[in-house]
């Protein structure tokens, strides 16, 4: 359907030069065997005499050969890191956050099932799925993988995104979802995989879903809320959804401005 000349060759895989590997093959062939070669302008100039060059293991990476270490912080220096950490201002109970970041989560999986739709992406099918019908059938989170197995297995042309940002398609996506915590110890072991990724507000920090114990995410600083809010605004930009940019966008600055409001005067201004 496209070419796979529009896609990323590796989304997951380090776009920084510096982490590529010298002993990767890569670009023009390489010169005729016999004299040395050395590129250049006027195209291969011979080098006589001299050792080929030799090949690093390929096993071996660069901690291997020659290193150092940092001189070791004296231990009233990492005392005074490691004390108790600073207190971030949390003006959000935990029920408003769920009900922001639920709305942030249903309106980027809207974004993604009409993202999907409109390209005609598959959608794989495992025996104890059903097809889905509308946008909350999956969640955000399954949104999320779904469209970064299609980027790395070279489905999504880089042409379809905002300005072909097919590079920083996966880190954006993965910048919108929270992180996900480990059931509680008082949870059953035959709770099924993946309870609790989406529970309600009012539910307590121990909640229950379907008679099975389930864990809710933590109560968020400010900052982290915004932060995960202005991370669904760049899904939307890079999935072309101008629709979902005005609503997310419209959601920060409410979220902003009910923080503002209830923030001591020592943060306001």
């Amino acid at each position: 359907m496209y070419s796979p000349t529009d896609s990323v060759d590796d989304i997951i895989a380090s776009s920084n030069l510096s982490d590529c590997s010298l002993d990767n093959d890569v670009g023009p062939a390489s010169p005729p065997a016999g004299p040395r070669y050395r590129a250049g302008r006027g195209g291969g100039v011979e080098i006589s005499g001299g050792r080929p060059a030799q090949r690093r293991p390929s096993n071996r990476d660069e901690f291997d050969g020659p290193h150092h270490f940092l001189q070791l912080p004296t231990a009233e220096y990492v005392a005074m890191q490691e004390r108790d950490l600073p207190h971030l201002p949390t003006n959000l109970p935990i029920q408003e956050q769920d009900y922001i970041l639920r709305q942030m989560n249903e309106r980027l999986s809207q974004c993604a099932f009409d993202f999907v739709a409109k390209y005609q992406f598959p959608i794989p099918l495992a025996p104890n799925t059903r097809p889905v019908e509308k946008a909350l059938d999956r969640e955000w989170v399954e949104w999320v993988y779904l469209l970064k197995r299609l980027a790395t297995k070279r489905r999504i042309p880089a042409r379809v995104l905002y300005n072909a940002q097919i590079k920083q398609f996966v880190p954006t996506l993965e910048h919108s979802l929270e992180m996900r915590y480990a059931p509680s110890s008082a949870t059953p072991s035959s709770a099924p995989m993946g309870a609790g990724a989406g529970i309600g507000p009012g539910q307590g920090a121990l909640g229950m879903k379907n008679g099975q114990y389930i864990q809710r995410r933590p109560l968020k600083d400010d900052r982290h809320v915004l932060q995960l809010l202005s991370a669904g605004i760049q899904v939307a930009k890079i999935l072309k959804d101008a629709g979902a940019m005005d609503y997310l966008d419209k959601l920060y600055a409410s979220t902003e401005r009910q923080i503002y409001e209830r923030a001591p005067a020592r943060y306001r201004g």
